[in-house]
């Protein structure tokens, strides 16, 4: 499969698993998933043809990992708008996580701190790599420090995903450590 296809199918399951499937007729179950051959008619019927060898070259592919099969089901790791429950259990994190941002988003996170936006959670980067580039898809990075470990102690739930994301409701802005030129 080439690279256009692979990232096409990977969109428009994100669109579709994440965040708008009902706009195709699916109806993910509480965890999030949905059989593939409902998902492979829904999408068909839609004007999307898709195979089980692209879903699963598109799954096996991911250097995010942002889908997950399980026998005949598929879902998104982490990442809705719509409501599931993962299933995760709670994790004890690192005692640093990391988070990309831009400069236009600084003076809200100063105040109010990193909370969810769309999403159910806020997503936490294991290492400064990832979160750079995490940042960088909405411009020049700039990467917060969190205290996790302190976030925990205070009694704050964290969990995390199949592919590696942190997750967690919010994070307080006293939680933060802001890069010095920022």
């Amino acid at each position: 499969m080439d690279e256009r296809r692979t990232v096409k199918v990977s969109k428009y399951l994100s669109k579709h698993l994440r965040h708008q499937p009902e706009r195709i007729g699916l109806t993910l179950d509480e965890g999030g998933w949905v059989e593939i051959g409902t998902l492979m008619a829904a999408a068909a019927a839609h004007g999307f043809r898709v195979t089980r060898d692209e879903l699963e070259h598109v799954v096996a592919a991911n250097d995010k990992k942002r889908f997950a099969i399980d026998g005949s089901r598929i879902r998104a790791s982490q990442g809705h708008s719509v409501e599931v429950d993962l299933g995760l259990p709670p994790a004890t994190p690192p005692p640093h996580l990391y988070h990309g941002t831009v400069a236009r988003n600084l003076d809200a996170i100063r105040t109010e701190g990193l909370r969810p936006m769309n999403r159910h959670d806020v997503h936490l980067s294991p290492d400064r790599e990832t979160a750079t580039r995490v940042g960088a898809r909405r411009g020049r990075p700039i990467v917060l420090s969190v205290d996790a470990g302190a976030m925990h102690r205070d009694g704050h739930a964290f969990h995390v995903s199949a592919n590696g994301v942190w997750l967690t409701k919010a994070v307080p802005p006293e939680y933060l450590r802001f890069p010095e030129e920022h």
